[in-house]
């Protein structure tokens, strides 16, 4: 199966409580070239504010998250919302859903592979980036200039979480 062969999965309305099914389940399409292999249950160990370690109350801390891919196809479900896109330079194929950090308000996100690296820019919000890398074992996000954060890998996408985030994604 190709990611072509799987409808695009959208964020139910008001969101979700506990972790919807897999999106590309069964959908062995090799990854794009240039595409890191992100694919996983993740979960926040380390944040970062402007370079220092943030407080353990950081939100930032409670989240977790589930990357599926195939293809140029990628799928991040976490913080109630399920954000599937190709990541193919456009916006009409990229992140077309809602925003978990904006109480819900429509977004169009262009997604690329960049050099090894996971990158979305919202439309409309110059300058602004949300990248996804690898590092050893670990997970890089870094969500624009408010934070970056290290995370591990709990399991494969098919892992199911005990504990669900609350922070964008």
């Amino acid at each position: 199966m190709r990611a072509d062969d799987i409808a695009v999965a959208y964020t139910p309305p008001g969101g979700w409580t506990e972790f919807p099914p897999q999106i590309l389940a069964g959908c062995d399409e090799p990854l794009a070239d240039g595409a890191p292999d992100l694919r996983g249950l993740w979960k926040v160990v380390a944040v970062d504010v402007n370079g220092e370690p943030a407080p353990a109350d950081h939100p930032a801390y409670r989240h977790v998250e589930r990357i599926e891919q195939c293809g140029n196809r990628v799928v991040v479900t976490a913080a109630g919302v399920v954000h599937d896109m190709r990541c193919d330079g456009t916006p009409e194929r990229g992140v077309n859903d809602v925003s978990a950090a904006r109480g819900g308000m429509r977004i169009q996100v262009v997604a690329t592979f960049e050099d090894g690296v996971h990158v979305l820019r919202p439309v409309g919000m110059a300058g602004v980036e949300v990248t996804r890398r690898r590092e050893g074992d670990h997970l890089v996000w870094r969500y624009g200039p408010a934070f970056t954060a290290r995370l591990v890998r709990l399991g494969g996408p098919d892992a199911q979480p005990s504990r669900v985030g609350s922070v964008p994604t």
